[in-house]
């Protein structure tokens, strides 16, 4: 087993004033409720809606979306997907919200600049690993720190599930994974075995029901997600687990190629947001990004990291909340 480096995890700030950020937040708040007001009516200007990567959906439920709406006294509105999904419904038009979270960056750039938005700013980071049942036979010896390729190969049919490849980034890097392992165990035949015995969930946040009733052994997943289900999760070598920077290259060695023909390389599992440039409520939208870069504590809370390199941005990021 390789040795992992969490210097990554560790704890950084924004390095604005905090009594900035809240007069930032404050004036937001304040034009999207006198929006409401001259409207006469509750609209969409009271709020900032979210259409997010469904492995965040936990973490934006439950802890960053309250936060966000205790501090600004804007509400929260989230929806949760597959990113490739999620840029689907942005081009198609279907949904409009105000903010956009990738857990892909590039894919997010590729998809969506320059008509979209014209700026990203990565905000965290995750690794891939498998959660596990150790109740059952696989998660038994997966507990056991048996080779997790050799416990994986003797998975029955839907013993294992990915995301679906063709709908999300954790898909497609767990295709990636089994061919990057393949390689470096010296396993002929390692990749394509696995994708004819997974069952693929279609809905990211659903990955782990099947793990949680009992039904299916493992599944492989980001950290965060094992942790916000309460299941063991066993850590892979950095060398294939899309969570350390110094293995890019590597990473970049394996592909895949989606149903609507778009061919991803492997790459670190970093969270991207954005604003919509069409967007309802881009006051609030800014103010929810904004918000996402200061308090990387409650990111961290939810298993992800948020290290030295993080936040980063990329294009044209609004003054108001440059990194």
């Amino acid at each position: 087993m390789e040795t992992r480096d969490d210097a990554s995890g560790a704890r950084r700030g924004t390095g604005r004033s905090v009594g900035g950020r809240r007069a930032f937040l404050a004036a937001a708040s304040a034009t999207a409720v006198g929006i409401v007001g001259t409207a006469g009516c509750l609209g969409t200007a009271d709020r900032v809606r979210v259409l997010s990567a469904g492995s965040l959906a936990v973490a934006l439920e439950e802890t960053i979306g309250p936060a966000f709406e205790s501090e600004t006294e804007l509400g929260y509105q989230g929806e949760y997907h597959g990113s490739t999904v999620v840029m689907r419904m942005i081009e198609e038009g279907t949904k409009h919200p105000d903010v956009v979270i990738s857990a892909d960056a590039e894919l997010l750039r590729d998809r969506l600049y320059p008509g979209r938005t014209d700026w990203d700013v990565e905000f965290a980071a995750n690794e891939v690993g498998i959660a596990y049942d150790p109740d059952t036979a696989l998660g038994g010896r997966l507990a056991a720190d048996e080779p997790w390729y050799e416990v994986v190969a003797d998975a029955d049919a839907n013993e294992l599930a990915i995301s679906d490849p063709d709908l999300d980034p954790l898909g497609y890097r767990a295709v990636q994974l089994f061919e990057l392992a393949e390689r470096r165990h010296d396993l002929e035949g390692f990749r394509e075995t696995m994708l004819e015995r997974v069952y693929r969930e279609p809905d990211e946040s659903q990955l782990l029901t099947g793990v949680e009733a009992g039904n299916r052994a493992c599944a492989v997943v980001y950290r965060n997600m094992a942790a916000d289900h309460e299941l063991p999760f066993r850590e892979l070598p950095d060398a294939y687990n899309f969570g350390d920077p110094a293995h890019a290259e590597t990473y970049a060695t394996a592909t895949y190629t989606t149903d609507e023909g778009y061919t991803t390389r492997g790459r670190p599992a970093v969270y991207s947001a954005t604003v919509r440039a069409d967007a309802d409520n881009p006051d609030a939208g800014r103010a929810f990004v904004d918000f996402l870069l200061a308090e990387s504590a409650l990111l961290e809370e939810r298993g992800l990291r948020v290290g030295d390199a993080l936040p980063r941005s990329n294009g044209d990021v609004p003054e108001a909340i440059e990194p």
